[in-house]
């Protein structure tokens, strides 16, 4: 699976995620929702990971656990709540491990693997929890200036180019998009999107070499769970960028 394959499914996730940040916070919950169901189902097939079934669903109800208090926790606890759910997903997982009757000889790796999915998948309740923020309840633009430097940081990693080329550039490039956005477009300061776009456009870039380092499983699962992953996972680092730099 190529780098390029997984981009169209995250960037129509990653478009439908800004918009419903500017008319429903309901509809926004759904959208990520989605994506982490997605992300949920596919990512023991992307890994080669036994015991699919019930490691999908610890990972997936870890998200929705993490994404249903950051809609309804308190404004003062938005976030409070997602390390527990990781703790609780992942004795969970490793009673799946402990237990399963087949492929003892990869325990470790599924242990791994399955820890690291149920992390990612709390980690998008940051979406909404980034929109409760008052920067972002009125509308101020913090997400659209997220979304235009994630967008960029991966239509440039969609070239095929060497990583040490392509890294660095993706990093650049997402990072001049947040300011440029934030100066025409919004009312945020330059300096806070330009860090916010450097921050999300490196977490896109390692996210291609992920892709890159092995030949996943071309399944349609493991493609949607893959073109899901970066979207997911940037929940939390734009709550808490939002909420240092910004809120």
């Amino acid at each position: 699976m190529k780098n390029w394959s997984v981009a169209p499914a995250a960037s129509v996730v990653l478009a439908a995620i800004i918009a419903t940040s500017y008319t429903s916070r309901l509809a926004l919950a759904v959208v990520v929702g989605l994506a982490v169901v997605l992300f949920a189902w596919g990512w023991p097939h992307a890994l080669g990971m036994p015991a699919r079934k019930s490691v999908g669903s610890v990972i997936g109800l870890a998200g929705l656990g993490s994404l249903a208090l950051s809609l309804y926790a308190p404004l003062n606890a938005l976030m409070t709540w997602m390390p527990i759910i990781v703790a609780i997903g992942v004795i969970a997982v490793f009673l799946i491990q402990l237990f399963r009757g087949t492929g003892q000889s990869g325990r470790l790796e599924s242990t791994l693997g399955s820890a690291a999915g149920v992390m990612i998948s709390a980690f998008g309740g940051g979406w909404v929890a980034a929109d409760r923020l008052s920067t972002n309840a009125t509308n101020s633009g913090v997400m659209l200036v997220t979304g235009i430097g994630v967008f960029v940081a991966g239509a440039i990693c969609t070239i095929r180019w060497p990583d040490r080329i392509v890294a660095p550039l993706g990093i650049l490039l997402g990072g001049l998009a947040g300011p440029l956005t934030a100066i025409l477009f919004t009312r945020v300061s330059p300096l806070a999107a330009a860090i916010i776009g450097i921050a999300c456009a490196a977490v896109v870039v390692s996210f291609r070499r992920l892709v890159l380092s092995r030949e996943f499983n071309p399944s349609i699962p493991a493609w949607l769970s893959l073109s899901m992953c970066p979207v997911v996972a940037l929940g939390a680092l734009v709550y808490f960028l939002d909420k240092l730099l910004i809120a």
